[in-house]
């Protein structure tokens, strides 16, 4: 599979908007709408459950040559043979993840609003940093507040993608694209939408469509 780079629209799965009875269904929906990567966050289902869709989700991502991320579990990006893992606070984790899932395995680590941040991980390997949360968010309310300028100073100072989250709509995404945004990541802003395949494609639809 000749995978997307980290571009474009990024969705991040939700266990309340789409339980594990409906994950694939919305996944592939949002896949059709033009994510080019998705992101497997569940921290509720049973493990081998999560196991389970993790392996469905992968080789459904890789039908629509799309990138599979898992959330926070090394083990289970391991097992389903994900193309990558996102990982938050925990210092130490890129290091072990790199190590468990292998020098090709994409690395995406959250930096709020802090450039050192992003600096120390790209420097340790990572393989793109996320902002955010830019917006109001549902899903983290209390979420650390970043800035545009993070991301325009990420921008000229990093040389791996910059990724933003956090209350993302279409309204308010085109700042953070014109900002440098290398891709927009998404959860209610899709997967909590009417028409999910609609939403995706309207917020795919921002980007340019050539992948630099």
């Amino acid at each position: 599979m000749n995978k997307s780079p980290i571009y474009g629209l990024y969705v991040i799965t939700d266990p309340i908007l789409s339980p594990a009875g409906k994950v694939l269904q919305d996944a592939e929906l949002a896949l059709k709408g033009g994510a080019n990567i998705l992101q497997f966050r569940d921290k509720t289902t049973d493990w081998n459950t999560q196991l389970s869709l993790a392996k469905q989700l992968r080789q459904l991502c890789h039908d629509y040559n799309a990138i599979f991320i898992i959330n926070d579990d090394i083990e289970l990006a391991k097992q389903c043979h994900a193309d990558g893992i996102h990982l938050g606070k925990e210092d130490d984790a890129l290091e072990k993840a790199r190590s468990e899932l292998g020098e090709n395995a994409i690395i995406g680590i959250s930096c709020y609003n802090s450039l050192e941040r992003a600096f120390e991980m790209q420097s340790r390997g990572a393989n793109y940093v996320a902002f955010g949360r830019f917006f109001a968010s549902k899903t983290k309310p209390k979420a650390l507040q970043a800035e545009t300028e993070t991301v325009i100073a990420a921008k000229q100072a990093l040389h791996i993608p910059v990724i933003v989250i956090g209350g993302i709509t279409q309204d308010n995404a085109p700042e953070l694209i014109s900002a440098g945004a290398n891709s927009i990541a998404v959860i209610q802003g899709v997967f909590a939408q009417n028409d999910i395949q609609a939403a995706a494609n309207a917020l795919s639809n921002l980007f340019p469509s050539h992948k630099s």
